[in-house]
């Protein structure tokens, strides 16, 4: 699923977190890195995240559940 301007990334983050199985971030290459890793987070996110928006991501959640908080996140963000 595609995300976009996301302004809270600690609300992403907890969102992310609070997930049970697995989230991934797609990068432009596409290498797929570990949402619930925090070393992922961080190394990830200062690349993407330095403006202070993120314009688009491009997120897999493997859960239905886990996609269901997702896009609520992007609906009340």
């Amino acid at each position: 699923m595609k995300v976009q301007n996301i302004t809270d990334i600690d609300k992403f983050f907890k969102v992310v977190d609070s997930c049970k199985g697995k989230v991934e971030l797609v990068t432009g290459e596409g290498d797929r890195l570990n949402l619930k890793s925090k070393l992922s987070q961080y190394v990830s996110m200062a690349n993407i995240f330095s403006d202070g928006t993120i314009a688009e991501l491009e997120v897999v959640a493997y859960e239905p559940e886990d996609i269901d908080a997702l896009v609520n996140f992007m609906m009340n963000q």
